[in-house]
């Protein structure tokens, strides 16, 4: 039988058979050593083969397979694995906020690479608008004008008062969606919002303005007009892997299109004379957050052992 995994919790898996019927599978023991540098060899979106055991009472997963694409970053519990956090994408929906909590410019970044890397469209959801004041939407639409001429398209959404709701359902009809961003942003209240589902959700601390979890594993849930949307675990911390010093630019869209023009063909974009890079971010066609980035990220690369990398 051949079905789509909907939601792992490390020991069982939930899978809708090609039938639309819904089973609970247990992994063939040897498909764990399948892959070692992963703590999950099968991720929520995965199309799996399942079969009975000998027993003929419990069903097992015994193939995954090729995935299209996926989005994986560094384990946090585990340095030298890595965790896959959904596959099989058409496209993923980042969830960030001005306030309560302040989403920083370097995790936003950091997931646009790793879309990048996976060859998955991105798309930016400002939520909680509410709360935002002249100040919060001021800065929203220096962000929005930032993030759109680079390629990636950005919407301004409340899940609490449903706000600009509209515009995301017709962006996720038809379409297997991930939805991800950092703990308390409102990816719970904004699923509950779109799609009339009941996951718990948990107030923003006013003391440190940190989110706490509210979603334990990721799951797959079917949209009524048509496609699904994966929900993750808020990610604190989005490690990059798989990934070469040399590379990081290739992933930053407004530098990918002047790699060319370098004097050095091992130019790092950071030093080097006649760099037209640096040349373009002195004129201020780069933005300055978005070099920042890319400089932390090229110097968190570099300083990593390649074994590890």
């Amino acid at each position: 039988m051949i079905g789509t995994v909907y939601q792992s919790t490390g020991l069982w898996y939930k899978v809708k058979l090609e039938s639309g019927q819904f089973i609970e599978c247990r992994l063939k023991g040897k498909l764990r050593l399948d892959d070692l540098k992963t703590t999950n060899p099968v991720a929520v979106g995965d199309s799996v083969n399942v079969e009975k055991d000998d027993s003929g009472k419990n069903l097992m997963i015994t193939g995954v397979e090729k995935r299209h694409n996926y989005i994986i970053r560094s384990s946090p519990r585990h340095k030298a694995k890595n965790h896959i956090i959904g596959a099989n994408l058409d496209q993923s929906l980042l969830v960030v906020s001005l306030k309560s909590p302040r989403t920083r410019l370097g995790f936003i970044d950091r997931f646009l690479v790793s879309c990048e890397m996976y060859h998955v469209p991105p798309i930016i959801l400002f939520n909680k608008c509410d709360l935002y004041k002249a100040k919060e939407m001021a800065k929203f639409e220096e962000l929005k004008a930032l993030y759109e001429s680079i390629g990636y398209p950005v919407h301004l959404v409340s899940a609490e008062e449903k706000e600009g709701l509209a515009i995301i359902k017709d962006i996720i009809a038809d379409k297997v969606t991930l939805i991800s961003g950092q703990s308390g942003v409102g990816k719970s209240s904004l699923l509950n919002a779109l799609i009339d589902l009941d996951i718990k959700t948990k107030v923003v601390s006013g003391y440190n303005e940190k989110g706490q979890h509210t979603t334990t594993y990721a799951t797959m849930y079917d949209i009524p007009e048509g496609g699904s949307i994966i929900d993750t675990p808020g990610i604190k911390m989005l490690g990059l892997i798989n990934l070469e010093p040399e590379e990081v630019s290739h992933y930053f869209p407004e530098m990918r299109s002047l790699l060319n023009e370098c004097k050095y063909q091992n130019c790092s974009h950071l030093t080097e004379p006649n760099c037209a890079i640096i040349d373009s971010f002195e004129k201020g066609e780069i933005a300055e957050s978005r070099f920042i980035a890319y400089e932390v990220i090229y110097n968190e690369v570099k300083e990593t052992n390649h074994w590890e990398r």
